[in-house]
Parts: structure tokens; sequence; C-alpha cells
């Protein structure tokens, strides 16, 4: 067998996946469980599921206990795997909210299963990868949610200033489990592979202690999840392509640019009938759109009007920013301000990052102004009565009488922290030196 020659001459697991990708012949394609149980390949999953950390799975095991675990049984799972025998366990349902309210539904493998998924992951990435439109940005290496969002404002800046905005109707419970294996068996040809990827799609959904069927969609947060759904709307992206369309796609979230609304609506009429006969994929007609750019918003950002439009944060974006906030001045009220400060510089610092592509600054003053007077408000809520309030102001240097008279003022926190008096006494260098970062100031530095 010509599989079995390759597998002698080839002394390590790098070479094997080169032969694997070049070679004419398909056999060379039957050795990917050897490069999916290669010792390296492993090693590097093993690191990589651990640094990911994450919940336990149905059956407890965590993420911690893995590494000792396998070496006491790794030899069993791994003569399973070769012999494509190997059965995953049901995934752990957890309901988290979405951003635009309702609910999303992640499956959580387990420890072991989520080793072994990430294992073909990084044999299955170099074979499907490059392959892959150069308009899509989600979960590859070496590409980001920035790059799609600088190439979106390009597209807009060379005149194609309406777009259509495809929302694909609950996407990862909706994928046709036998459309999506005939795309993977296309580049892979060893059926044990195809075999336990299907198993992982069909693997059941513990809920209640009650196991579930699963006979279509890939739940989130197993390691396969983005690569399977780069699959399948890899032909999505290649029909754009051969319309000369131009767009970007972040996993599920695609982006259409064209110069008319006309144009556009041409482009989402015939999107939702390509989705539908090829990849039995449905979209929601309710959430999906025909717009000018500056209307809607892709990854967080909305652009300006411009004909060079600049980038921005999205309102919903800043909404919820805004609501995360208000959850940590809750916990808030009657805690040292310090300690507020840092959980509110843990959560905007990540948040400023993201948006460092960002050239309206405006929404980052905005924030810097909303947080302090939040502050403020929370200062005013903890001192409580009129004598402490006054007593504060004045410890704060605000002249006795004026500090007495805005105590007694009988105006609602809010007010107050917006208010003269306590702008004077709570002021922005000195929650500066309790330890709030400005959003602005730390947007320029990324900047």
């Amino acid at each position: 067998m010509v599989a079995d020659g390759i597998r002698k001459s080839m002394e390590t697991e790098g070479q094997w996946l080169t032969v694997a990708r070049e070679s004419s012949y398909p056999e060379a394609m039957m050795l990917i469980m050897e490069q999916v149980v290669g010792r390296k390949n492993l090693l590097d999953a093993l690191k990589r599921v651990e640094s990911n950390k994450g919940a336990p799975g149905v059956d407890g095991m965590t993420v911690e206990s893995l590494r000792r675990w396998l070496g006491e049984h790794w030899q069993r799972i791994k003569a399973e795997l070769l012999a494509g025998e190997y059965k995953p366990q049901p995934v752990r349902r957890v309901d988290i909210p979405k951003p635009g309210g309702g609910t999303r539904m992640l499956g959580i493998p387990t420890a072991l299963d989520r080793f072994i998924q990430q294992a073909i992951l990084q044999v299955l990435t170099p074979i499907f990868d490059p392959t892959f439109s150069s308009s899509s940005y989600g979960f590859r290496p070496g590409r980001s949610a920035h790059q799609a969002v600088s190439t979106a404002r390009k597209h807009v800046e060379e005149g194609y200033r309406w777009v259509v905005d495809m929302d694909l109707e609950k996407f990862f419970d909706r994928v046709n489990h036998d459309v999506l294996m005939a795309k993977v068996a296309r580049r892979v040809k060893d059926k044990r592979v195809l075999k336990l990827i299907r198993a992982f799609l069909e693997a059941g959904i513990m809920f209640e202690g009650v196991v579930q069927d699963h006979q279509e969609g890939t739940p989130q947060g197993g390691p396969l999840s983005p690569l399977l759904s780069n699959i399948l709307l890899d032909d999505m992206d290649k029909e754009l392509e051969r319309r000369g369309h131009r767009f970007c796609r972040y996993a599920d979230d695609c982006n259409i640019y064209v110069k008319s609304r006309a144009a556009g609506e041409r482009v989402m009429k015939s999107l939702v009938r390509f989705l539908d006969r090829r990849l039995k994929l449905k979209v929601n007609l309710a959430k999906s759109a025909v717009e000018r750019p500056w209307n809607r918003k892709f990854l967080g950002y909305s652009m300006t009007t411009h004909y060079k439009p600049k980038l921005k944060a999205a309102q919903a974006a800043v909404k919820r920013l805004k609501d995360k906030l208000r959850e940590i001045y809750r916990r808030g009220r009657g805690r040292n301000i310090r300690r507020v400060i840092a959980e509110i510089n843990e959560a905007t610092l990540g948040w400023v990052n993201y948006f460092r592509l960002a050239q309206v600054k405006s929404v980052f003053e905005e924030l810097d102004s909303w947080i302090r007077r939040k502050l403020r408000c929370m200062l005013w809520r903890q001192w409580k009565k009129p004598r402490t309030r006054a007593k504060k102001m004045i410890s704060f240097g605000l002249e006795k009488e004026r500090a007495w008279t805005s105590a007694m003022n009988g105006r609602g926190p809010w007010w107050n922290a917006g208010a003269s008096h306590m702008n004077a006494c709570v002021t922005a260098g000195w929650l500066h030196k309790q330890g709030l970062v400005s959003l602005l100031y730390k947007h320029q530095q990324f900047v």
C-alpha cells in the first residue's frame, strides 16, 4: 500500500502532514488519525486545553486533573481512536444570555473530548485553512476581528456604501450534519476521523440529567466548532468571490458591500436562496437588512457617514459596557472605592483594547465622564446623611457654607453627582489617584 510506504519513510510527524497535504495519492490522507495521536501534536493540544481552562463536562473532570488522568488511561484511548471505536460523551448544556436579548446554548464537552477535538483541530487546520477565502477572518491563524473591521471600512471608503448585513438563523444550532460531513470528506479520507467528527456532532446534550439526541447543529463550546463552521460557510465565500462581491465574514457574521440599495436587495434575495438550497441554512430576515453601514454594526463597530468613514464603537457595544459597569456599581455600595475602581478598570481596559481601532474619540470622553459621575453618585449614597455629606465635602476642601447648603439641597444622588459641588470635591485628578484609568488616555496609548 502507498500509505504504508509513506508511513515507513516519514521520520517525523511534521513530514507526515506535508505529505498528507501535497501527495497526489488519496491514501496519504488516510494517515490523519496517526497525525492526531502523534506525541508532539498531543502535547501541544494538552497545553492549549490547559491554558484555555474552562468548566468541567458531564463527567465532572477538571482540566487541571486531565494530565494525570491521561497518564493512566491514554493507551486505551489511543487504541480506541486508532481502531475507530472511540465514543465521545454527551456535552453539558449551558444557556448564556445574548447581548441583544435571548440566550445562546453552549455545549461544554468533557475535558477529554476537548483535548481530542483540539488534537484533531491542529491536524485539520493546515489542510483546510489555506483553501479558505481571504475575506474570511473568524477563528483562523493570523487573522482577527480587527482585520475584518478595517477591511469593511476600506470597502465603504472605496464607494461600496450599502451593506447586506446577513444574520443566519441559529446557525450553530441548525447546521445540517450530512451537508457538513460531505464538505469535510472532500479533503479528509481517513474514515476513522470522519466517523469521530460525526460522533462529536451527534453526541447528545445533557440537560437537567437527561441526554437529548442531537441530529443537527454544532454546539458552541468545543474546539472543533469554529473550523467546522468555516468549512461549511466556505462554499458561500466561494460563491461571493465568483460573483465578484466585496465582503467580510467572521464566523457566521457576514457583511457584503455594494454600491446601491437595488444591488443589495438582489444580493440578499439570491443569497437567501443559495443558503437554503446548497447549505440548508436559513437567513433570519427580521435581523438581516440592506442598509447604510453607519446604520448597522459589524463586530461591535460602526462608522461615520464621511466619504472616508471613521470607525467608532457601536452604541450597542457602549450600552453593554454600561450595563456591566452598573452591576459593579450596585455591588460597590458600601465598599472601598479603590476596590470598586479596580473592578471598573478590569472591565474597561479589555473593552478599550478591543475598540482601539475607533477613530471617534468622543465615545471614550463621554464614557469617562459617565464613569466619574457614577462614582460620585456611589459616594453620595455611601455618605447617606446630610451631616456626613457636609463633613465629607469640607474634608475635600469645599467651603463650609457651600458644603452645608449642598448637603441639604434635597436633590437625588444622580443630580448631586453631576452638580458643581461634587465635581469640585471628587475631581478627575482625585479619582485618578485612587487608581481610575481614563478610557480616552488608554485609547491614545493603544493608538
